[in-house]
């Protein structure tokens, strides 16, 4: 018997509605920090990370009299329960312990400023902790311990001892964790990127870039091996971000000054040794600006950058290669491939636009915590990132 012309209908209609329905592209900003906000003059250096029960934490530094990494400086911190749609109020976390003045910048008044910079936090999926480690005056590190999802935080424990190491290589006068986030491999190690600078006292450069890792959940930190250093092309490295592949290999990306304007690129089998000679990525520009890179959980071998992207170009519109791109135009990039290749490219703020920081909640969706007019947070799918 032949299938009548309402039954092929029918069918036709039934397998339609069975069909995969594509997400919506979604794209959503609030600020998160305003400037102004708590008598905070101006708000930077921001981090995210969100925790295996829901929570996301988002932090940065709050620096209430100047815009300057030396001076008055405190580590606030703002929770979501809702994947970063609102924000509960902003509240310091950092430093707590005896406090530790001097300002070696400043020829007068400096004695008295107290800076807390650079937070990075970890979160440990086995124990459900969130690690997390800052730095003083850009000399001493301290590591404390939430787990409650950033709700209460453990007694600062000294961990600059973790840093001497790296003296056999570079005689530290600065050291500084981060910025943004660190992560937990599958192994169980927690990595936290690290940058050194071995001039004068307080100067951020000549500088060098390493890791921090812990085997133990945080209780203690060692120091690995120098990952960038400050050798042939590679000029002063510093401020890294860093994702575990889908093979197991650990992938650093790293500002610099070179005059490659690209970020440099180097691997390691477990985030602390056998780091690769580290090479410039042609798609990945540098203009001098800490960037981020995530792994994305739902898609194996999927990455994400967020940096701004722009270049310097001369009147015949080539790109110069003395000049650096602006901190402007931030955009996220996604690679299929680890790393290897990033074909998709998206603005996510047009202007004025520096640091930044990137998660993912467990639904897939992303965030991406970044500097413009105040410090603001977007969150967006792959659906809008891969559209027109």
């Amino acid at each position: 018997m032949k299938p009548t012309a309402t039954f092929i209908s029918s069918l036709l209609v039934a397998v339609w509605l069975a069909r995969p329905v594509a997400a919506e592209p979604l794209l959503e900003k609030r600020d998160v920090f305003t400037n102004g906000m708590n008598g905070i003059l101006i708000y930077r250096i921001p981090g995210i990370v969100a925790t295996p029960n829901g929570a996301v934490l988002a932090y940065g530094e709050a620096r209430k009299h100047a815009s300057s990494d030396w001076g008055e400086i405190e580590i606030h911190l703002r929770r979501s329960t809702d994947g970063g749609k609102t924000w509960q109020d902003s509240k310091q976390i950092a430093h707590f312990g005896e406090r530790i003045e001097g300002n070696p910048r400043k020829k007068t008044g400096g004695e008295h400023e107290q800076t807390v910079n650079n937070p990075v936090a970890i979160v440990d999926r086995e124990t459900g902790a969130v690690e997390f480690l800052y730095c003083v005056n850009y000399a001493r590190c301290f590591s404390m311990r939430s787990t409650d999802d950033g709700v209460s935080w453990s007694k600062p424990v000294e961990v600059t001892a973790s840093f001497e190491p790296f003296r056999a290589k570079y005689d530290w006068q600065v050291i500084a964790t981060g910025p943004g986030h660190g992560i937990q491999l599958k192994s169980g190690r927690l990595v936290v990127p690290v940058w050194l600078a071995y001039g004068k006292a307080g100067a951020h450069s000549p500088s060098a870039a390493a890791t921090l890792f812990s085997d133990n959940h945080g209780r203690t930190w060692q120091a690995g091996d120098i990952a960038v250093p400050n050798e042939g092309e590679a000029n002063d490295p510093n401020e890294t971000m860093l994702a575990e592949l889908s093979d197991g290999r650990v992938m650093l990306v790293t500002r610099s000054k070179s005059a490659a304007g690209r970020k440099l690129i180097t691997f390691s089998p477990d985030g602390a040794r056998q780091w690769t000679k580290p090479v410039f990525h042609e798609q990945l520009r540098e203009p001098v600006c800490m960037a981020s890179v995530v792994s994305y959980p739902l898609k194996p071998g999927t990455l994400l950058f967020s940096n701004p992207n722009t270049l310097r170009r001369n009147a015949e519109g080539r790109e110069d290669p003395n000049g650096k791109g602006q901190r402007e135009n931030l955009s996220v990039k996604l690679s299929r491939d680890n790393g290897k290749t990033w074909p998709v490219n998206k603005t996510l703020e047009s202007g004025p636009s520096a640091y930044s920081d990137l998660a993912v909640l467990p639904d897939g969706t992303v965030l991406c915590l970044y500097e413009t007019k105040n410090i603001v947070c977007a969150r967006f799918n792959l659906d809008w990132l891969n559209s027109p």
